[in-house]
């Protein structure tokens, strides 16, 4: 699987030609009236690591801006994303963790790429990205690329891309937000931004919640605080920001059948006094210089720090995770008679550490990763462009294991990825696309550590996706379509029914080949000036196509999903808002061979009414209006299932005052 390094380069070299040919041209017209610079405070979509507009881009690109959030209700990043673009979502009540695709839960974390302005929120390791640490009130926008992106993201980026933009200081404004509701919850959120200057300005926010949860020994505290300082003029752009998230969350732990059937908000016999706390640091800072009308410099330095300490099963644990990265990047936007030929190039630098203290087992690892890529937008006519470009990468771990690697030992892998799409435009309303794109991603570096007695180490996973499309958008309706195909080799997935594992029991492999099939379909009519409609459809045929489970389906993947709402404004400050999302029957998670019967399917009904006048708005939000019981989280084994159950009905009430 995958495309040869020679087949990279010689296409490479033709993207280059291209540029360097229309860039001749280009130069001939830079100083007519219709050349202009970039604008490099654009607020349209950014999941190209480049401005663009999502109609110019040859994949299937959806954006929930700050008025699809308003009108949801939703209080969290869970609730907004839940059946959005064919998201799965599956929740341990520990945290929150988003498939797209047909991937499993416990893959889904590490196959799917979260981004909180472009910085990555997956960790080195296999714990999920704490999506709990961005209030729903500092979010300006969320990117959702559905597929494959290696070129552009490289390492994870497999399923998906949620690009979660948050707000920037561009006004002098402030709000603070309360709110409360079922199972004791409270939650107070504020934020303040101004001018120093012409060119200085700053935001500030914090926000606090605390609730004790649907589910017994399930309680939380959760606080976050975001600092940003920024100039910008003409042709510069400079950020720099620090962000503190803490959040100490009881670990109710997982029911049996039974138990689940009898109580579904019970905690589980073994949990008592069990907890997992979070807290993390992160510091960033970016800079942009136009150079001229055409091209543009900018680089994003990061580092987080993050400090989690547990009792799982009575037994203490403490995780210290560092990660630092460096992403320079050279962008371009040239204007040509036929369109605008858009260029990116960049390199992305990554180093980290984790270190594992818990009473059954010692181990640090580190991982350096190494990256090139450059992808170029290129007008063959007004109407139809094709986008191409290339990815190399090289890992390495440095593993230390009291078990498997009491002497460390070192181990360096790459990849690389391709991509080649067609963007055709006939018409304002009408837009096809077709693509194939490249994907891989490296073992985590607690992967690595956990593999069979007589395996050093694993391959990366590769893959390839294929997919074609039709968006049509009016100024009324919306209608996308969508179908792939996602093809793996090497999958990197934990087995539990190993017996040659570490401590003789499950342990991380390459699995055999698999594939997804599936198409995606949405539709948005606003039939009159206060009604609004819309309905979506998710069908994902997910199996291995090699070994022992031939044919089998992929665990914990619905093959059937979707989502229905309606929006009506009764009048001009009053707004309600209904959705209902479904999720089809599945096997539970780890079942590959599916012996046991799947989980049932279901619907959860939401209900929001919204309230908007002057600087005062408010809601009232019911999620799980119907108390329908369903599993969040499950797992499947021989021994006895375990079972997480998904949230019961819930009732928040929010009222907020900006300035």
């Amino acid at each position: 699987m995958g495309t040869k390094p020679t087949k990279i380069a010689l296409l490479l070299s033709a993207v280059f030609s291209v540029a360097s040919v229309n860039a001749i041209a280009a130069e001939s017209t830079a100083t007519s009236p219709e050349a202009s610079a970039v604008s490099m405070d654009e607020t349209i979509v950014v999941i190209g690591r480049n401005v663009a507009n999502p109609l110019n881009i040859a994949a299937n690109v959806n954006v929930i801006d700050a008025a699809d959030i308003q009108m949801s209700g939703a209080t969290n990043l869970t609730d907004l994303l839940r059946g959005q673009s064919g998201i799965q979502v599956s929740d341990n009540n520990s945290g929150t963790v988003f498939s797209m695709r047909g991937f499993s839960a416990s893959q889904a974390a590490n196959n799917t790429l979260i981004l909180v302005d472009g910085r990555r929120l997956n960790n080195i390791d296999i714990s999920a990205p704490s999506i709990e640490s961005i209030p729903i009130n500092l979010i300006e926008r969320v990117e959702i690329l559905s597929g494959s992106a290696g070129v552009l993201y490289g390492d994870q980026a497999v399923g998906g891309v949620i690009n979660i933009i948050t707000k920037a200081p561009t006004e002098t404004s402030g709000g603070l937000q309360v709110s409360g509701g079922s199972f004791d919850t409270y939650e107070v959120k504020g934020d303040v931004s101004g001018a120093i200057n012409d060119a200085w300005r700053y935001f500030l926010a914090a926000s606090y919640n605390e609730s004790d949860n649907y589910r017994d020994n399930n309680d939380n505290e959760t606080n976050s605080i975001l600092g940003r300082l920024q100039y910008q003029t003409d042709i510069e752009d400079f950020f720099v920001e620090v962000n503190y998230f803490d959040n100490d969350l009881q670990a109710p732990g997982a029911l049996s059948l039974a138990q689940y059937e009898a109580d579904p908000s019970q905690a589980g016999s073994f949990s008592a006094g069990d907890f997992n706390h979070e807290m993390t640091t992160s510091l960033r800072s970016g800079y942009q210089y136009q150079l001229n009308n055409i091209w543009a410099l900018g680089a994003d330095l990061t580092y987080s720090d993050t400090l989690t300490t547990s009792v799982s099963f009575g037994s203490a644990g403490r995780i210290e995770r560092d990660l630092l990265s460096f992403s320079p990047k050279a962008t371009a936007n040239y204007h040509l008679d036929q369109g605008d030929l858009n260029f990116v190039a960049g390199i992305d630098v990554s180093k980290g550490e984790a270190d594992f203290d818990f009473t059954y087992m010692q181990r640090n690892n580190k991982q350096t990763q190494k990256s090139a890529y450059v992808q170029a937008s290129v007008p063959i006519t007004p109407t139809l462009s094709y986008v191409v470009g290339g990815r190399y990468s090289e890992v390495t771990d440095d593993l230390y294991d009291q078990l498997l690697y009491p002497n460390r030992i070192e181990i360096d892998n790459d990849a690389h990825a391709f991509e080649l799409g067609l963007n055709y435009r006939p018409s304002n309303e009408n837009r096809f696309y077709a693509r194939a794109n490249d994907n891989f991603r490296f073992a985590k570096v607690d992967e690595q550590a956990y593999t069979p007695l007589t395996t050093i180490g694993l391959d990366p996973q590769t893959g390839r996706s294929y997919e074609a499309g039709w968006d049509y958008t009016t100024a009324t309706q919306t209608l996308k379509i969508n179908a792939y195909q996602l093809e793996l080799e090497d999958e990197i997935v934990y087995e539990g029914g190993r017996t040659d594992g570490p401590y003789g029991g499950g342990a991380n492999v390459n699995a055999d080949e698999s594939r997804r099939f599936g198409v995606s379909t949405a539709y948005d009519v606003q039939f009159a000036s206060n009604w609004l409609l819309g309905a979506s459809y998710d069908y994902i045929d997910a199996e291995f196509t090699q070994g022992e489970n031939d044919g089998k389906a992929l665990s914990w993947v619905a093959k059937h999903s979707g989502k229905a709402y309606v929006s009506y404004d009764f009048t001009e400050d009053w707004q309600a808002f209904v959705e209902g999302v479904y999720t089809g029957e599945r096997y539970m998670e780890g079942d590959n061979s599916n012996t046991d019967d799947k989980l049932d399917s279901y619907v959860l009904t939401n209900l929001a009414l919204n309230y908007t006048h002057g600087s005062w708005n408010g809601s009232l939000r019911v999620d799980n209006l119907l108390d329908e019981d369903y599993v969040g989280a499950g797992y499947y084994s021989p021994y006895g299932n375990g079972y997480y159950s998904g949230t019961g009905r819930s009732i928040r009430l929010t009222a907020g005052y900006r300035f």
